[in-house]
Formats: structure tokens, C-alpha cells, sequence
């Protein structure tokens, strides 16, 4: 398979991977010519001392030239890259750092451990949506820690303007395990199936529509455990559906490399990039690091559809129909997808955690799955009520 071309089906398939070609892809070296503004390239990897890029960040168009290189390094380039004291308000960070341990008390008291997307229960301390708690718990050190331009400006450079930012606090005790290599949200988030059903293009616009991100909120050296890399992974095309292949993640543990960070650190990389957390093989780091979900602006609807009383109005009716067999399966499903809200985000990630993979159930897998059981209308109005105070914001 030619990586650079759409396959012949217009879909990828796990089978149709080549470690060869990915092996090829992530060998290659990335030059100081490439990334002119970098302080360093360390692994790969570009280094840029954002104290020294001040003029950078404050002038308009040297701000786009530095985003411009940014953009390349994301989509053409490495994949990744380091942000030296991004947020070098270190008073900030401590405060930020003494909100967040505080919230994970509070969390433990009230709901006990809990297991996030790739670790199990009692290996960490993950809050979900800490954008919108430390705004709550403290807005005067929210806007501290947030007043950090070189932060705006890489995600923009992804992204372009009025990005939605999302945050969540991963705090790994000595111990804790590493993850497997996996790619991100969005396709990320798919199980194999889901995401085999996905056209090849929408493969290739997936990473385009958002960026991931760490704050270091202390020094994160090797033996903690940083995020495993590996360069350039993200210019494999069917990296979504090779991931989980043996070979694929056998050949990442054996070619991936680790940065070691400081306290106010950033770390930037592509959705598509093939990445872990480390295992923390210290015995006294407690690795926090607040990990940046940023969303394009762009990855909204046209208008705002009330589709849980769409799905409410028509139950009753579609049910009716499926059980009179006047509606085929295929039909069944076009009516539900044209109503239902088939997919599982945004959700409030505390309430509404993962079902049966990395993802909670869709409103759409409800009413075709009540349809199918023939549920009551007022028994699947309850479970839409539900499903729907579970995704509210707290």
C-alpha cells in the first residue's frame, strides 16, 4: 500500500499495514535546517527556549512564522515538539499543582478510585475536565497559569483561532505502569471495529482536528516515566488501524524515545503520533502532568438540534414500525442516524465514563438497541433522561 494515496477500497484496513513502509517512514532524521528557530534537537525531537522567542510571540508576523514552523513540525515533520518554560510562572503552577491535589482528594472521598482510558483503577490519579474545576476552585490562579501566550500560539498554530481547549490532570505514582502505544482522539478513542468503518479520508482529516498537549507541573526526568515518542509516526496514513497490531507496537517499544522535562515544560505533538505514557520506575516523582485536548473551532453543526426530544417524539413510531416489519434494518438504521446523536463526545468524563471500550454509549446504539429489545417508549425516555444528566457538565 502507497501511505500517500488513498487505498483502492477508500478504506483502511488493519491487514492491508506494512510495518516496512512505517519503519521506513519513522527512520528518517530531522535536520537543524528544518526547524530554524529550534534551540535544539534532541531525538529527534526540536527544542524551542520559548523565554528566547519573546519577540517571536509579541510580533504578529514573526508569531506566524513561528507557527508556520510549528504547523510543519506537526504535519510533515517530527510529529512533536518541546516547549521550553512555555509557562515559566512557576508560583502559578504550584498553585495549580495544590488545587488539583486538592480536587483528587475531594474525588476519592466522594467517588473512590477510578480507571481512565488506558490504566487501570489505583495506578494514578486522573481529574477529568481540570479546565473547568480549577476555574471553579480558584479563577485567580486559572488565569495565571493560562496567561501564557506560547501556549495560545501552538495551539493556534494547529488549529487557527477560537480553539475549544479541554484539560485533564494525569498524576502517576512511583510504580505505575506504562500504557501500550496508541493514537488520539478523535479516531483514537474508536474501538478497531468502529474505526474500520471510518472512509480513509476521514482517517487522514482525524489529527487535523485536534492537538494534544502537557504542562509539566514538576521535573519529569527519564526514570518517571515521560510520554514515549515515536518521531514522524504520524505520516503513516493507516497508523488508526495499525496500532493495535503486535508487530506495530512491538516495533514501537524497540525505536520509541523519552524527553525529560522541567516543571513549566510544554509538550506538543500530532493526535496521529504513536505515543505511551512511560512506567515511573522512581521512587519518589509524582509525575502530574495536565494534559491539553484542543479542539478545532470548526468541529461543530450548523445548528443546535434538540435531538433528545427528536428521539423521544420518535420511538414510539419507530418502534411501531420495526416490529410491524415495515422498515428493513438498513432503513432502520438511516432513520437513527439521521436523528440520534451517534456520537459519545463531548461528555462529562466523571459521570459518563467508558462502555464495553474507549468510548460511553451513543444516544443512537441506545434507541437502536430499544428498538430492537421493544422497550416501552416511557422506559426509553427514562434511559434518555439519564444518558443525557450523565453527559452534563457538573
Amino acid at each position: 500500500m502507497n501511505t500517500h494515496m488513498l487505498p483502492e477500497t477508500g478504506f483502511y484496513s488493519a491487514d492491508a499495514c506494512r510495518l516496512e513502509e512505517f519503519a521506513a517512514l519513522t527512520a528518517r532524521e530531522l535536520v537543524p535546517a528544518q526547524v530554524p528557530l529550534a534551540k535544539a534537537i534532541q531525538k529527534n525531537i526540536p527544542i524551542y527556549d520559548v523565554p528566547a522567542l519573546t519577540a517571536h510571540l509579541s510580533n504578529a508576523d514573526m508569531r506566524r512564522a513561528l507557527m508556520a514552523e510549528w504547523a510543519t513540525i506537526l504535519q510533515s515533520g517530527a510529529g512533536v515538539f518541546v516547549l521550553k518554560q512555555a509557562q515559566p510562572d512557576h508560583d502559578a503552577i504550584d498553585a495549580a499543582s495544590a488545587a488539583y491535589e486538592r480536587i483528587i482528594e475531594d474525588e476519592k472521598a466522594q467517588s473512590g478510585e477510578a480507571a481512565d482510558h488506558f490504566a487501570p483503577a489505583g495506578s494514578n490519579d486522573r481529574i477529568w475536565n481540570s479546565l473547568q474545576k480549577l476555574c471553579f476552585a480558584s479563577p485567580d490562579v486559572f488565569i495565571h497559569y493560562f496567561a501564557a501566550p506560547a501556549i495560545d500560539a501552538a495551539a493556534e498554530s494547529w488549529l487557527g483561532p477560537n480553539y475549544q481547549m479541554t484539560a485533564q490532570i494525569n498524576l502517576v505514582r512511583p510504580g505505575g505502569q506504562a500504557q501500550q502505544a496508541h493514537r488520539d482522539y478523535h479516531l483514537g478513542f474508536q474501538t478497531a471495529e468502529v474505526s474500520a468503518t471510518y472512509p480513509a479520508h476521514v482517517h487522514d482529516l482525524s489529527p487535523l482536528m485536534t492537538l494534544q498537549g502537557g504542562i509539566a507541573h514538576c521535573n519529569i526526568p527519564i526514570e518517571s516515566g515521560p510520554t514515549k515518542l515515536l518521531p514522524f509516526s504520524q505520516l503513516y496514513k493507516p497508523g488508526y488501524a495499525a496500532w493495535r497490531r503486535d508487530d506495530f507496537r512491538a516495533y514501537f517499544e524497540a525505536h520509541h524515545v523519552q524527553l525529560p522535562l522541567e516543571k513549566g515544560d510544554a509538550l506538543f505533538f500530532n493526535p496521529a503520533l504513536f505515543h505511551a505514557a512511560g512506567e515511573n520506575f522512581s521512587s519518589d516523582v509524582h509525575r502530574m502532568v495536565n494534559l491539553l485536548q484542543i479542539s478545532s473551532a470548526f468541529g461543530r453543526a450548523m445548528e443546535s438540534v434538540d435531538r433528545l426530544g427528536m428521539c423521544k417524539k420518535l420511538f414510539a413510531p419507530l418502534s411501531a414500525k420495526w416490529r410491524e416489519r415495515q422498515l428493513s434494518s438498513a432503513e432502520l438504521d438511516a432513520v437513527i442516524a439521521a436523528s440520534a446523536e451517534g456520537y459519545s463526545f463531548p461528555t462529562n468524563l466523571d459521570t459518563d465514563p467508558p462502555s464495553g471500550g474507549l468510548a460511553p454509549e451513543t444516544q443512537a446504539a441506545l434507541i437502536k438497541k430499544s428498538v430492537l429489545d421493544q422497550d416501552t417508549p416511557a422506559r426509553v425516555s427514562d434511559l434518555l433522561d439519564a444518558q443525557a444528566n450523565r453527559k452534563r457538565a457538573a
